[in-house]
């Protein structure tokens, strides 16, 4: 293929909603320091396997942009940074510290690796998006990094110690998104339920959320991204019972469903708080939907260990699972426990996502002939309160919100007809 040059810096997001939400300011970053011929690589460390994704990546990208500057970043690159600095593609690398500075992007590179010791970063930075590519939904950090050390984990290496953003500059950048256009956004972090402790004050998210909502009463929409089901605070419960601004949507970090792995996952959760947080929620908001991460074959994970995670996908009334085979990383207790046979792995994966599946099609069935909310991402295609996918068979602006009754459900998505 042959090398093409562009006026505007590329990016490649690998993981979490995070990752997008830094991808748009690197964006920025590198737009205002005139950078138009380079490729930014933002990558993910959460497995083994998404590092083998964007290693391959940047050799893709190396093929097919021979003379474009290749920037890697992100977690990956933070916590192995001469692996990557060592790679013949690559003309920089970038700590997740410094991918987020601005004057990172403005002069040539002096040392190919610059990577600070994230550990020692006690700020997490204010930055002010424009704008995002997509103009359908905008993410805002509202926390960086993480200080629990669950077993399987890296992350924590990759981000540093947990620490929050002042509400005042989360509603500052929610007000300038919503001006903007933006009808949804997410509230996006390593560890969200553990924000607040190092602000004056120590807030808790729910009190963010409440003050976010009350300050910025134009925005429509608001969702949260993974929470940690055993650190819900009292403001987030009265805000899930009587806020319809809050979307009828959650997504949990539960990973196993049986306690003797949640305790060597190190894990701040048992099975039974799982259970009850899903009955409680329901309880308060009956139309209520949830998402779940899961680890399948864990280290010392037998048959029935993970039987009582595919039984609590029923038991926590799940719908969209997010299933990861287990990828031992060096340097974390997991990769020195007993370890499952990697078919095994990949085995119990398949059946978790098939249940996940099946939860799915009921959870859409259930959506038939209903009147729901829509926010169109692109052409015809939206997502409802519930984020279950639906077409609604014309094109509508991106960005937009609109009711619709549903209609079917076709190829694993609702359809529907806009009122």
């Amino acid at each position: 293929m042959s090398d093409t040059v562009t006026n505007e810096p590329e990016i490649v997001t690998f993981g979490c909603r995070l990752n997008t939400y830094e991808s748009e300011v690197m964006r920025t970053h590198a737009r205002n320091a005139g950078l138009g011929d380079v490729v930014i690589v933002n990558t993910c460390a959460v497995t083994s396997e998404a590092e083998r994704q964007a290693r391959q990546t940047i050799r893709k990208l190396r093929r097919e942009r021979p003379n474009a500057r290749i920037v890697v970043t992100g977690c990956a690159a933070q916590i192995d940074p001469q692996r990557y600095g060592a790679m013949p593609e690559v003309d920089q690398v970038l700590g997740n510290q410094e991918k987020l500075q601005p004057e990172s992007w403005g002069l040539a590179p002096a040392e190919k690796v610059l990577v600070n010791d994230i550990m020692s970063v006690k700020e997490t930075a204010g930055h002010l998006i424009g704008g995002f590519e997509d103009r359908a939904r905008a993410f805002v950090q509202v926390q960086q990094g993480c200080d629990h050390r669950c077993t399987f984990c890296i992350i924590p290496y990759g981000r540093g110690p947990s620490r929050s953003v002042p509400i005042g500059a989360v509603v500052e950048q929610v007000q300038a998104l919503v001006k903007a256009g933006y009808n949804e956004v997410v509230l996006s972090g390593v560890d969200i339920t553990s924000f607040g402790p190092d602000l004056p004050g120590t807030p808790t998210l729910g009190q963010m959320v409440r003050r976010l909502l009350a300050l910025v009463p134009e925005l429509p929409r608001l969702r949260l991204s993974s929470l940690d089901c055993i650190e819900i605070d009292d403001d987030l419960w009265r805000l899930i019972e009587t806020e319809p601004r809050l979307m009828p949507h959650l997504h949990l970090s539960l990973q196993a469903g049986d306690d003797m792995i949640l305790k060597r996952m190190k894990r701040r959760h048992s099975r039974a708080d799982a259970i009850a947080f899903c009955e409680r929620v329901r309880s308060l908001r009956p139309d209520m939907v949830f998402g779940a991460d899961f680890i399948a074959g864990f280290p010392t994970e037998t048959d029935a260990m993970f039987e009582n995670t595919l039984r609590l996908v029923e038991e926590c009334g799940l719908t969209w699972l997010h299933v990861f085979p287990y990828s031992p990383r060096p340097g974390t207790p997991a990769a020195r426990m007993p370890q499952v046979d990697g078919g095994v792995r990949k085995e119990r994966a398949a059946r978790l996502r098939a249940r996940g599946a099946e939860a799915e099609a009921r959870t859409l069935a259930t959506l038939v002939g209903r009147e729901v909310s829509v926010l169109v991402e692109k052409d015809d295609l939206g997502r409802t309160q519930h984020f279950a996918e639906i077409r609604l068979g014309t094109p509508r602006p991106p960005g937009s919100v609109l009711r619709a009754m549903v209609t079917g459900v076709a190829g694993g998505a609702l359809t529907g007809t806009p009122l």
